[in-house]
């Protein structure tokens, strides 16, 4: 059964390689992820598509919108590997840590230039 649904730029070098990095984590298919620039798409009208381009977002299976690093937090603690993530959902650093993820958000196709050589994917070619 799913237990979170992301959206995310399948356009994204860096965002592609961390849904692909999941994916290969998810023995028992709790996740499922949708390229917001994907036909998928269109069937969650309920996902705000100009604010899912913003920030990363994701519907758990109660039906409940997470947003950025939460999202991050939930999936990798679906896979067993939330500890990693868990400092940045920590009451003092959240604010921190959702600030430089909003400016790392904005500027996601810079940085995947920077670390990847590529800064954005033609044809869904990272998502896939």
């Amino acid at each position: 059964m799913t237990q979170l649904t992301i959206f995310f730029d399948g356009t994204c070098p860096l965002c592609a390689k961390e849904m692909n990095a999941l994916k290969k984590h998810d023995k028992q298919n709790l996740l499922k992820t949708v390229d917001i620039y994907s036909e998928d798409f269109s069937a969650y009208p309920e996902i705000d598509a100009e604010a899912a381009i913003n920030i990363l977002h994701a519907i758990n299976h109660k039906g409940q919108l997470l947003l950025g690093l939460d999202v991050t937090y939930k999936a990798w603690q679906l896979m067993g590997r939330g500890w990693i993530y868990a400092p940045l959902r920590w009451k003092l650093v959240k604010p921190l840590a959702d600030s430089l993820y909003l400016k790392f958000a904005r500027n996601r196709y810079k940085v995947s230039f920077w670390l990847t050589g590529t800064s954005r994917c033609d044809s869904n070619s990272c998502s896939r």
